[in-house]
C-alpha cells in the first residue's frame, strides 16, 4: 500500500469513526467536498499543511494519517 492508499484508507476511517459526512468534514477543515473525496480515493497529493488541517479536525498526531493500519483495524 502507498502512501496515498495509507493516507486514503486512514482519512475515511477517521472521519467516519467522528460520524461526519465528506461535506461536514470539509466545512470543518475548510476545504472544498470534492477535494475530500479525491483524498479519500488517493486521487490528490494534498501538501504536508493540509495533511495537518486534517490531522487537526479528526484530533489525531499526524502520523496516525500515514500510519499502516494494524490487522485489527478497518
Amino acid at each position: 500500500m502507498d502512501i496515498r492508499e495509507r493516507l486514503a484508507a486512514n482519512l475515511r476511517r477517521l472521519r467516519q469513526s467522528k460520524g461526519w459526512s465528506q461535506e461536514a468534514f470539509a466545512r470543518e477543515v475548510g476545504l472544498h467536498r470534492t477535494y475530500v473525496s479525491d483524498l479519500e480515493r488517493g486521487a490528490r497529493n494534498p501538501t504536508i499543511t493540509v495533511v495537518d488541517k486534517l490531522a487537526e479536525a479528526l484530533e489525531v498526531p499526524v502520523g496516525a494519517l500515514l500510519d499502516e493500519l494494524s490487522s485489527g483495524e478497518s
